[in-house]
Parts: C-alpha cells; sequence; structure tokens
C-alpha cells in the first residue's frame, strides 16, 4: 500500500479539507458507480458467495473476477501525483478501465477512438436487450454478496492488549500505516470470523477473527497528539495482531 493510502496523522498536507457531503457531485459519477456494481454483480466469485448466484448460466461476455478488493487495488497502484490530482469517481474509472485493458476487453486504440467519438458528439449506439444479465444485477443488488464466513475462533479477549504487525504489503491490504508496530487494546470482538474477498499476500483472506482495537493518540502520534480524553478505534483482522507479553 503506498504512502497516499494511509495519511491518518500527517500534518501539512497540500490543501485543506473539502468535506463534500453530496455522494455525487456530477451526473457521470452515478455511471460509474454503476458500472462498478454491474461489474460486482456478474462476478466470478458470485459462483462460491453465500447465497450463490447462477453465475455460469447469465449469458455475460464478462467473465472475470470484480470485487471491492479489486477496485482498491486499482486506486493503489495509481501513480501518487495522479492519486491527488483525480476526483474520487476519476480514480475508480481509471482503475476499471485499466482492469479492462489488462484483461482483453478492450484495447488502448478502441478506447482512445470511442474518445473521439464523445469528443466529436457522435450519438452511442443503443445497447442490446440482455434481461438475464439486468435480472442477475438486480438480484445482486437485493441480495448482495456475503463473504465467506465461520464462527467466532478469536485469540484474543476484550481487555488484552495487542501490537500491530508491520507485514509487508502486496498489492493490496487492510492494515493502515500509521497503526503498523503500535499497541493498543482489544475494545471489542466480533461476533464471527469473517473472510476478505480475496487473499491480499499479508494474511488475510479466509475467514478469521476481526476486532475492534483502542488506541490513546499519544501511541500513535507521539508529542504531536492533542490533550483531552481522546480514543482512537481501528477494526483489524486478527492476522494483523500480536499478543504483547
Amino acid at each position: 500500500m503506498k504512502l497516499q493510502h494511509y495519511l491518518g496523522g500527517l500534518e501539512g498536507l497540500p490543501e485543506p479539507l473539502h468535506f463534500e457531503k453530496r455522494v455525487f457531485v456530477e451526473e457521470w459519477e452515478k455511471r460509474i458507480f454503476g458500472i462498478h456494481v454491474a461489474m460486482m454483480g456478474l462476478s466470478n466469485h458470485l459462483g462460491s458467495a453465500l447465497p450463490q448466484y447462477p453465475i455460469d448460466e447469465v449469458p455475460t461476455t464478462f467473465k472475470d473476477e470484480w470485487t471491492w478488493a479489486s477496485l482498491r487495488t486499482g486506486a493503489e497502484a495509481m501513480n501518487p501525483f495522479d492519486y491527488f490530482k483525480f476526483r474520487y469517481y476519476e480514480k475508480w474509472l481509471g482503475g476499471i478501465t485499466q482492469f479492462f485493458i489488462d484483461q482483453g476487453y478492450v484495447t488502448e486504440d478502441e478506447l482512445r477512438s470511442r474518445q473521439e467519438e464523445l469528443a466529436a458528439a457522435v450519438a452511442p449506439s443503443p445497447p442490446e436487450s440482455a434481461p438475464a444479465i439486468d435480472d442477475q444485477v438486480i438480484d445482486y443488488l437485493r441480495k448482495g454478496d456475503s463473504p465467506r464466513r465461520d464462527v467466532a475462533h478469536p485469540k484474543f479477549s476484550v481487555g488484552d492488549r495487542v501490537r500491530i504487525t508491520n507485514v509487508p504489503a502486496a498489492a493490496h491490504t487492510r492494515l493502515p500505516g500509521y497503526l503498523r508496530s503500535r499497541e493498543g487494546t482489544v475494545e471489542r470482538v466480533f461476533e464471527g470470523d469473517y473472510a476478505y474477498f480475496v487473499h491480499t499476500g499479508d494474511g488475510i483472506g479466509d475467514p478469521m477473527p476481526i476486532y475492534i482495537v483502542a488506541f490513546p493518540p499519544e501511541e500513535l502520534f507521539g508529542a504531536r497528539a492533542e490533550d483531552g480524553p481522546l480514543t482512537i478505534y481501528a477494526e483489524l483482522f486478527e492476522a494483523y495482531l500480536e499478543g504483547v507479553q
């Protein structure tokens, strides 16, 4: 995971934060969100998800796996300068576009040609009707995608002191950089073991316990921590925790 994806605790960022409350600022952002949802609704991994979907019977040319992890991996692979230059859904668009190019669904020349057509205001051809595909995506929106789960097998209990690991990050991780090697206290143990969408290479993937860990600000930020009764909480997979002797 690159620097731009764990900015917690850093000072002196070049621009002030903007607390935009609208989900979609521009109309085109709704379409990007829709494309992402449709890809998740047609993803191969749904064949083994709960509830199961008859994904092999859906007549779609999309034959790959696409989850939230895929979207996040694409964003994390961006050049940091591009990451800060683009808007939120522009990053989504970049990741989705690169995925389609890498997987051979479209070439860069085809994409460039289509961009020129749109710039010239050429009306796009209406899409062919695909009711079976529409039905599958609608079914996915109603049922969702429950990750693989199991009954809880926690190694730690509420009140235990734990240290956050500093495992090397592969293409994608769910461990924020500013928590690495820090110590906290288990505040809550979730009711079951939960899997992540994919195996990230840093320990998560199969079902495992998830904890809420509490950190005092001075543990994370040292002398820069602000005074006051503040506590920082993080939800973390068990693979990211180790016991403190």
